[in-house]
């Protein structure tokens, strides 16, 4: 049976692991599906990427490392997601993961003029999202957490903008219906929010918080890619 990789490109702080595990922990709580159905890769310690034709689908964790560091790891990955995305296997790209999906595919990552995006914020959906398959039925205005300091600068050609905020006009983009990047961390809950943001100047107003509704996004892959198998297996060979 084909499986949902979490491709792992870096660890949280060693306290906040040992109280709540690690970045794919908190991805398989949220997508709730059982852990026989996954495997975990640490490209990051260059344990070596799967087949991409083995995967049911792919998500792509957070890294305190940057994209522009070109580390000889993400740039195999990058290449790797290219195959995948090439192949249509869902995937989904989270904060580094959703910037490196961004630069393996033609767009552009830096660090945000802006500066850091750092907190609770808001995620303004924009009007191709209402029918998207990941973020469609979403509110319109939704809170998500965020801890980063580069952003993809310019989409890959044909990507498709589905969300932004008022510091990252590149919240969320899908390319060829099968690839998802998001920003922000539906993996995040506020407690985990609050310990990136210790010691932090957040913006004013910005109270950290629950956000139920980014959330949802790792259910809502999860079931993106257990339908894709079902149809998968109705079709003849």
């Amino acid at each position: 049976m084909a499986k949902l990789f979490i491709i792992k490109t870096g660890a949280t702080m060693p306290s906040l692991k040992d109280q709540r595990g690690d970045f794919e922990d908190w991805i398989l709580a949220g997508m709730e599906i059982p852990a026989a159905e996954t495997e975990v890769v640490d490209i990051a310690a260059d344990q070596p990427l799967p087949e991409p034709g083995s995967a049911a689908g792919i998500v792509i964790t957070g890294s305190h490392d940057m994209v522009t560091d070109h580390r000889d790891w993400s740039e195999r990955g990058a290449g790797w997601l290219l195959q995948v995305v090439s192949r249509g296997i869902p995937t989904l790209g989270v904060c580094y993961g959703h910037q490196l999906l961004a630069y393996a595919l033609g767009g552009r990552v830096d660090y945000n003029p802006r500066g850091q995006e750092m907190g609770t914020t808001e995620i303004s959906l924009l009007e191709p999202a209402f029918n998207d398959e990941l973020l469609g039925g979403l509110p319109p205005t939704f809170k998500a957490h965020v801890c980063h300091s580069q952003s993809v600068l310019r989409l890959p050609q044909g990507a498709v903008r589905l969300a932004a905020s008022a510091w990252d006009a590149n919240q969320a983009f899908r390319v060829d219906d099968c690839a998802w990047g998001v920003q922000f961390h539906p993996e995040f809950d506020a407690h985990i929010m609050r310990a990136y943001a210790a010691g932090e100047t957040l913006p004013a107003g910005n109270e950290i918080v629950e956000a139920p509704f980014s959330a949802r996004v790792l259910k809502r892959f999860a079931l993106i890619v257990s339908q894709k198998q079902a149809r998968a297996g109705k079709t003849p060979s």
